[in-house]
């Protein structure tokens, strides 16, 4: 997985929608904290293995058929791998803004917290939130820890990608493919 590229593009997309939303200036880190804890939401929500008190808790890697303009047939997507990239949107683009100097893929350790997904996402819940705190200070002893607390949930984050069986092949394609559809949604007036 290039992660130097994939910040890179995460990079030009965010400073297209901050320059024509005219968001200049403005501190837009609590809005991709909240973006981020939403969309991990939805993640999970697509896995479904917590749900014990459902009898469907087989996660959503399949949407049904579709039907294309032209009235053809076609598969969907993979909803939990798309859950899961949009989250990876939101972690490149709080890279950006907190700094934080990138490492490669292999350098960047994967980190189990827990032995059960369930236990997974909870943690990376909590490392969004010991990040954000940290990020909220100025100095540079603060600015260094939310740097230290952004990689930590970055290799949670990645850690429950290889609990979830993506490879980074799929995960860096489905990235590509996802950037581009938000280029295209901001084209369209998003």
């Amino acid at each position: 997985m290039n992660l130097q590229k994939m910040f890179e593009m995460q990079k030009v997309l965010d400073d297209r929608i901050i320059k024509e939303k005219g968001l200049e200036g403005q501190d837009l880190l609590p809005n991709l904290i909240l973006a981020l804890q939403v969309e991990l939401a939805e993640c999970a929500n697509e896995w479904r293995g917590f749900k014990h008190w459902s009898n469907d808790r087989e996660p959503r890697t399949k949407h049904p058929l579709e039907v294309s303009p032209n009235g053809a047939f076609r598969r969907g997507g993979n909803p939990l791998l798309e859950e899961y990239v949009d989250c990876l949107h939101f972690i490149l683009s709080i890279g950006n803004h907190i700094d934080y100097k990138i490492v490669s893929a292999k350098e960047l350790q994967v980190f189990f917290c827990e032995v059960n997904l369930t236990e997974q996402f909870a943690s990376l819940f909590e490392e969004i939130v010991y990040m954000a705190q940290a990020a909220r200070g100025h100095s540079p002893a603060e600015q260094s820890l939310a740097r230290y607390r952004y990689e930590s949930l970055f290799q949670i984050f990645i850690g429950l990608g290889v609990m979830l069986d993506f490879t980074t092949e799929q995960i860096e394609a489905a990235y590509m493919d996802k950037n581009a559809v938000n280029h295209q949604r901001q084209q369209e007036g998003y």
